[in-house]
């Protein structure tokens, strides 16, 4: 991987780069569409490229694990032939998925134990066969494993779950630099800061992560429960620690104005289920605010979607008529919401790019952020 810095916003931690990886290049920041067992739902892979203009989008080791399995996975040439996606691929570990299982999981000193959600059965995580999972996989970015602790965690449970987290981690990292990708390319290996909402336990944890010298780096464990300002202390106080020529990816994150102030922080890569989840009910993020479509009010509003939409769907459907998809409940209306804000989200970030490298963000960015926090 490759990371080259090209502009930094006056006035903000902003910066706009260009990671190259086997499979393209991304302009940072980026947003990153979220296709948790290989496919975002409801949005074909030639929609994500041509019309949300998805530079990189994610896959789960979690899911994908327990189906269609590695042995499927390593068959097909790993997840970029498997689902038809020539552009950069980033895994997650897991660790979320195994975290959110709190009832059907054992964290240990060897690794997590869990359930699969779908069956049942009884399966183990290590640092080191998670490394294995996503070689087979073939992401050009593979998450280290960690445990996830939860936003309102106390002192004492954090502490422990950072030790075991460092611990995981260095076992990964061993992995990782004794194997090789499977298919004839070089993967990345972004370890992951944890430390709850303890800003020293932030710090020894991005130290402990920046001190591995890894293609990237990552911050997890925020967006979990913990106050929205809480989150953005955290990111500061991570971000004055991590080195700044290497990517930092914010995971899970979040809201438009969750991803503005990110940018504001210093982060290059983001991403969330939100515009897909949201979308699918009904919720319709624009430059201009955010609508509900099941509203009385769009029933006869003939204008577009969003006037600065850059997809087919913001050109050809009309308020009044995604409206009416919806109160029909017509699968259509969730196809379309769905794209519709996924390029919405890749439009901000390329819109905060674009003003970083203008040298005007800090003045555009609040004006933004009034727009994109608007009912409409």
């Amino acid at each position: 991987m490759e990371f080259k810095l090209e502009a930094t916003a006056p006035g903000s931690a902003a910066r706009a780069a260009t990671i190259t990886t086997a499979h393209g290049e991304i302009e940072t920041p980026v947003f990153m569409p979220v296709g948790t067992v290989a496919s975002v739902k409801g949005v074909h892979q030639r929609e994500l490229a041509d019309d949300v203009k998805a530079q990189i989008i994610l896959g789960n080791t979690y899911h994908l694990y327990l189906r269609p399995g590695t042995e499927i996975l390593h068959r097909a040439g790993g997840l970029h032939r498997f689902m038809g996606w020539e552009k950069p691929i980033l895994t997650d570990s897991g660790g979320f998925q195994v975290f959110s299982l709190s009832a059907n999981r054992k964290l240990k000193e060897e690794g997590a134990w869990f359930r699969s959600h779908i069956d049942g059965s009884k399966h183990l995580f290590t640092p080191e066969n998670v490394v294995d999972i996503e070689r087979v996989i073939g992401a050009d970015i593979m998450m280290a494993l960690d445990e996830c602790p939860p936003g309102d965690s106390d002192r004492e449970y954090a502490r422990k779950s950072l030790s075991l987290t460092h611990r995981w981690l260095a076992r990964g990292w061993k992995r990782y630099c004794e194997t090789e990708g499977l298919y004839g390319y070089r993967q990345s290996y972004f370890p992951i800061v944890q430390g709850c909402t303890f800003p020293d336990l932030r710090r020894e944890s991005a130290k402990f992560v920046a001190d591995l010298g890894a293609d990237g780096n990552a911050i997890g464990g925020l967006a979990v429960g913990e106050p929205t300002e809480v989150m953005y202390e955290m990111i500061e106080v991570v971000n004055e620690i991590l080195p700044t020529d290497r990517p930092r990816y914010l995971m899970g994150v979040g809201t438009p104005a969750n991803i503005l102030e990110a940018i504001d922080r210093g982060v290059d890569m983001m991403d969330c289920v939100m515009p897909t989840r949201n979308g699918r009910n009904g919720m319709i993020f624009t430059s201009e605010g955010i609508m509900n479509m099941r509203n009385r009010k769009w029933a006869d509003d003939f204008s577009p979607l969003d006037p600065n939409g850059t997809a087919f769907v913001d050109k050809v459907y009309s308020r009044a008529y995604v409206r009416h998809l919806f109160v029909s409940d017509e699968l259509l209306a969730m196809q379309i919401a769905s794209i519709h804000n996924l390029a919405f989200y890749l439009w901000l970030t390329r819109e905060a790019r674009n003003h970083i490298k203008a040298g005007d963000f800090a003045q555009w960015k609040p004006q933004m952020m009034e727009r994109v926090t608007r009912r409409l």
